[in-house]
C-alpha cells in the first residue's frame, strides 16, 4: 500500500489551497482516507476522513466550514480543499487510510501514511 499526499505550498490568509491524496494497493471501497496535519511542535492532529465506499466525511471542529475533503468515486483520489486558510494553519499535512470504512480522526486507527506535504499560510 502507498500514499502520497500533494499540492502544499506558500499561501497568503484568505488564501485557498488543494491537496491531493493518491492511493495505491487498497481495494475500492474497503477503506477511509483520513487528513492529519502536524504544525511545528505540536502534536498530530486528525482534521478530516472520507470513507471510500459511501463519501461520508467527518471533520474536526478546528477546520468546519472551511475545508472540504471529497473524491468523485471509490478509488480516485481524495481530495482537501482548504478555503479561507489562516496562519495558524501552518502544518506539515499527510493523508493516511485506515480499515475503518466510515473513517475516524483518530491516528490510532490508520495503517497506511503517505509522506506529508509542507502548507505555510503567511500573515
Amino acid at each position: 500500500v502507498q500514499l502520497q499526499a500533494s499540492g502544499g505550498g506558500l499561501v497568503r490568509t484568505g488564501d485557498s489551497l488543494k491537496l491531493s491524496c493518491t492511493a495505491s494497493g487498497l481495494l475500492a471501497g474497503s477503506y477511509a482516507i483520513g487528513w492529519f496535519r502536524q504544525a511545528p511542535g505540536k502534536g498530530r492532529e486528525g482534521i478530516s476522513s472520507i470513507s471510500d465506499r459511501t463519501g461520508e466525511t467527518l471533520y474536526a471542529d478546528s477546520i468546519k466550514g472551511r475545508f472540504t475533503t471529497f473524491r468523485d468515486k471509490p478509488g480516485d483520489t481524495v481530495y482537501l480543499q482548504m478555503d479561507s486558510l489562516k496562519p495558524e494553519d501552518t502544518a506539515v499535512y499527510f493523508c493516511a487510510a485506515t480499515g475503518m470504512v466510515h473513517g475516524a480522526l483518530s491516528s490510532l486507527y490508520y495503517d497506511y501514511w503517505g509522506q506529508g506535504t509542507l502548507v505555510t499560510v503567511s500573515s
